[in-house]
């Protein structure tokens, strides 16, 4: 096992509440005063990368580690856990394990992270969703230590040659990702105003389904994949009401965003509610090279990924209405 020169630190906040944004992006600042390197990942966690500034400081990582929650208590209140390691997939998963408001710090030793890993469960490693655990605890690989046993062929033969790979090299501890220094993720949304009040749950299906086809198209175009999604429905009178919630894991694909659509709509159970009114909005936006899909082993989402792929190459050469659900083909009423 080879490791680098790095210090990471991953930095859980608590107490931020999710729409708390004006106190996130003061963390964000007082952490750029100590590092360039800073990487938001909201609503409430934030990697930098403070290599450099330990040697600016004159600070070990644990001193630096130290200043960091000194610094953001003292000036937003908040505490912090923090995991601290030679990559970003180790001070994650430091920071996953660690009390809350404590520090945990992994030696840039082979050693050291031989013994922090080996006995963690898989479903702590980069990349690891609820359907790729299963399907290693199926093949009776409970533990990182199991999987960093298994020659990658074999790995990679199970999971597919990337994802293999990957996981294959998370296990021995290795982790090349950069601490991206972009601004703090943004959001995306989009409306569908019905031209009279609609009591149709059909018609608030088919706005939803136009709505997340839209926000899907969006976000592969910009490569990006959202983490949560927001739902508000506008009634008659003027009132509103929101439903959010985090997705099974980040994504910029339709149908996936629909299923969520769909499930928070049924949260509302509207009982012949008049709604003027639907919009989506997809939060906690990141880059979708750094949103891995897990394996679903469901023909439905395998089939419609495919079909998208087809579809986004269509509306590229004959335009956006180039083609559509069937359900959104008919003029509705």
């Amino acid at each position: 096992m080879t490791t680098t020169d790095r210090s990471i630190l991953h930095i859980h906040l608590h107490g931020l509440a999710p729409a708390d944004t004006e106190r996130y992006e003061q963390v964000l600042t007082l952490l750029r005063d100590i590092t360039p390197a800073v990487q938001a990942l909201p609503p409430d966690a934030v990697v930098i990368d403070i290599t450099g500034a330990r040697r600016y400081f004159g600070q070990s990582t644990e001193g630096l580690a130290h200043l960091v929650r000194l610094r953001v208590t003292a000036y937003t209140g908040l505490h912090t856990t923090i995991g601290a390691g030679p990559n970003r997939g180790l001070a994650a998963m430091a920071a996953a394990v660690t009390p809350p408001g404590e520090l945990r710090t992994i030696a840039d030793d082979p050693a050291a992270i031989r013994s922090f890993l080996r006995p963690r469960p898989v479903g702590l490693l980069h990349g690891v969703g609820p359907a790729t655990a299963k399907t290693l605890t199926l093949h009776g690989l409970h533990t990182i230590g199991n999987l960093a046993d298994v020659p990658l062929l074999t790995l990679q033969r199970l999971l597919g040659i990337s994802l293999g790979r990957a996981l294959h090299e998370a296990a021995h501890g290795h982790d090349n990702r950069p601490v991206l220094a972009e601004p703090i993720a943004q959001s995306v949304s989009a409306e569908h105003r019905f031209t009279t009040d609609e009591l149709d749950p059909v018609e608030h299906h088919r706005a939803l389904l136009t709505l997340t086809g839209h926000l899907g198209a969006v976000l592969r175009a910009d490569r990006k994949a959202a983490e949560a999604m927001a739902l508000t429905v506008r009634y008659a009178d003027g009132s509103t009401t929101t439903r959010s919630r985090t997705l099974p894991e980040a994504t910029a694909h339709s149908f996936l965003l629909t299923r969520t659509a769909y499930d928070l709509y049924a949260t509302l159970s509207l009982q012949r509610a008049r709604v003027r009114a639907i919009s989506l909005r997809a939060q906690g936006l990141r880059a979708a090279g750094e949103a891995p899909r897990q394996l679903t082993f469901d023909p439905d989402v395998d089939r419609s990924l495919v079909i998208e792929a087809v579809a986004d190459e269509a509306r590229r050469r004959y335009g956006n209405d180039a083609i559509k659900p069937a359900s959104l083909a008919y003029t509705p009423r």
